[in-house]
């Protein structure tokens, strides 16, 4: 089956969302801050997971490492404070070159950006938090009991689906911070979440799943309504992506605003795909 177990949600949320933050900061061109402000974040929801499961229902290995990715993370995030003043090789280039061709179609000539010595922050110390967050989050799959299966796809996949589509409206924002910021790495979050969502709904839709409940061989409680709202969140999500990614192909600037704006309601959505699943099948 599944459970509607908040430390097990919370480490799947900051597993993925640090996962997907290492598939944005390898390309070295996204600013420090970023990192910065995704890196506190899920240190937070990792020590609220812990938190959470010695307060509601100890399992010791996800505990274990819940802890661990929260040590990552803090780790990451203070190595990326103390080399601050190397900033990042790919934001710099980027600048010169926008300097360059601003010079060439003006004649206005521009300074380039000032690099400081010393080595940069390593994105592979990203990855560490989510590859100590697989422990966990097997043996939360496996506490969850029915076909293991299904239960690791549920788990690993929910964790995917929550990062990227959270990462994603993240990063949109971050554009107002970073204007220059190519909008590949935007449509490469936005594509990744377009992969996940279908492995997500089969995950929940595999027995016992959603279809079970329209079946009536679950009860939601509402007479299949919930079952329905379901589905609803779930397509929804989906055509929120594609618009995203029309949206993105737009040439106008205000288009990237237009696409956050659509991540947000596919936050919504996306949360209610996965914890209204949750919520019935553990009933």
């Amino acid at each position: 089956m599944i459970r509607v177990d908040a430390a097990t949600v919370l480490l799947q949320w900051a597993a993925g969302g640090l996962f997907f933050l290492w598939f944005t900061t390898r390309r070295r061109v996204v600013g420090v801050g970023y990192g910065w402000l995704l890196r506190g974040t899920y240190l937070l929801l990792a020590v609220a997971a812990a938190a959470a499961g010695f307060q509601f229902g100890v399992v010791p290995v996800r505990e274990a490492s819940s802890i661990a990715v929260a040590s990552a993370a803090f780790v990451a995030l203070l190595v990326s404070v103390v080399r601050r003043k190397a900033g990042v090789s790919g934001q710099t280039d980027e600048h010169d070159r926008r300097s360059e061709r601003v010079a060439a179609m003006t004649g206005i000539e521009r300074g380039v950006a000032q690099r400081h010595g010393g080595h940069e922050f390593p994105p592979v110390l990203d990855l560490m938090a989510p590859l100590l967050a697989i422990p966990g989050l097997v043996a939360a799959s496996y506490d969850a009991g029915g076909n293991l299966f299904v239960s690791l796809l549920r788990t690993f996949a929910g964790a995917a689906f929550l990062g990227s589509v959270t990462d994603a409206m993240l990063l949109g924002h971050w554009y107002l911070v970073q204007p220059g910021l190519p909008r590949r790495h935007l449509n490469d979050l936005v594509r990744a979440l377009g992969f996940v969502w279908p492995v997500e709904i089969i995950a929940l839709l595999l027995p016992i799943g959603m279809f079970s409940v329209w079946s009536g061989s679950v009860n939601d409680g509402w007479g299949g309504q919930l079952g329905w709202f379901w589905a609803a969140c779930a397509i929804t999500t989906m055509v929120l992506v594609v618009v995203t990614k029309a949206a993105l192909k737009e040439r106008y600037y205000s288009a990237v605003m237009a696409a956050t704006g659509l991540l947000y309601l596919a936050i919504l959505t996306a949360f209610g795909t996965d914890l209204v699943a949750r919520a019935i099948l553990a009933g």
